[in-house]
């Protein structure tokens, strides 16, 4: 895992929005992107498709696995798959105009569909993410999905809040879809939400190479309607142990979803949340997420979109 420490390269700016002083966190702005032309495979109809990642702007032609650039800390569920010999890219994150305010990323769910030589139809719901970490291109298989992102950036300092510019639309109904590419659609009951997960980890890693934490600092929110633009928004995070809070939810537990991260020997392994660490305790690692649906991998509707922009904190 790099040891560069992300919270050094915090950018210090005040937004017209905001009477407190934001640090940004490298390219939270979502105003750089850079965009990769990649080419399926012939199998599947051989297009060339256009996918972005965030970082310093800049074009990468041609089926190359992508890895965090300039410092970025950002990746995306944006990806290029290889699987048995075959080229395959998701785009569920776009770059889009800000009101003014530049660009912004706007996460969506969709439908990623595949025609086999033209005959066989595969739909595989695929909702959009952005986080802080590594997604560990070429995609391989369609096993295991949260395997593939290296989950975290090294980060010591303790904010007070989290705050974004953030616009929602929810595709609406009390039931979402579950579709994985294998066989049809399933229900699962439950409003789809778009959401924001915060964690900081106090990390460390024993001789077999093995990842445990301590959860330091929390912040989840989902979010619930519809809602025009609202910049410059304020999320609290709670430090220590939270489970006998009013606002705990079950999902903002340990271990809610396994998630992985890359040891010192260059493996990815589970990282293993023991306990909640105390409020004086010092973080090792951020955990930040932006989905357009919660529900985890394949399980979403259609339609659901988040917009996010100006990302930071506040101390």
């Amino acid at each position: 895992m790099k040891k560069t420490i992300f919270s050094l390269l915090l950018l210090t700016v005040v937004l017209p929005s905001a009477a407190q002083q934001v640090q940004l966190l490298p390219f939270g702005n979502f105003d750089q992107w850079i965009t990769r032309n990649i080419k399926e495979s012939g199998v599947i109809g051989g297009k060339q498709k256009t996918i972005y990642a965030i970082g310093p702007t800049q074009t990468i032609n041609g089926q190359v696995a992508y890895h965090n650039k300039g410092g970025s800390p950002w990746a995306t569920s944006n990806v290029m798959a290889h699987v048995s010999g075959i080229y395959k890219t998701n785009l569920s994150v776009y770059k889009e105009p800000h009101n003014g305010h530049g660009s912004c990323a706007k996460l969506y769910t969709h439908l990623e569909g595949v025609k086999v030589l033209g005959l066989i139809n595969i739909n595989v719901l695929a909702a959009g993410s952005v986080f802080v970490g590594e997604m560990q291109e070429p995609i391989t298989s369609a096993s295991d999905p949260m395997k593939k992102l290296n989950y975290g950036i090294p980060f010591t300092r303790k904010p007070k809040a989290l705050v974004f510019d953030y616009a929602v639309k929810l595709a609406g109904g009390n039931s979402r879809i579950k579709q994985t590419g294998f066989g049809g659609a399933s229900k699962v009951a439950g409003m789809d939400m778009p959401d924001v997960l915060l964690f900081l980890q106090k990390r460390w890693e024993d001789a077999k190479g093995n990842i445990y934490a301590k959860r330091i600092g929390t912040m989840v929110t989902r979010f619930v309607s519809n809602t025009s633009w609202r910049n410059g928004q304020h999320f609290e995070i709670h430090y220590g142990d939270i489970t006998k809070t009013s606002y705990y939810k079950n999902y903002m537990g340990l271990n809610y979803v396994q998630r992985y991260a890359k040891n010192s020997k260059g493996k990815m392994v589970p990282i293993k949340e023991i306990g909640w660490g105390s409020a004086s305790d010092t973080p090792t690692h951020l955990c930040l997420q932006f989905d357009s649906s919660h529900g985890g991998a394949y399980i979403g509707s259609v339609g659901n979109t988040l917009w996010i922009d100006n990302v930071g904190f506040v101390y």
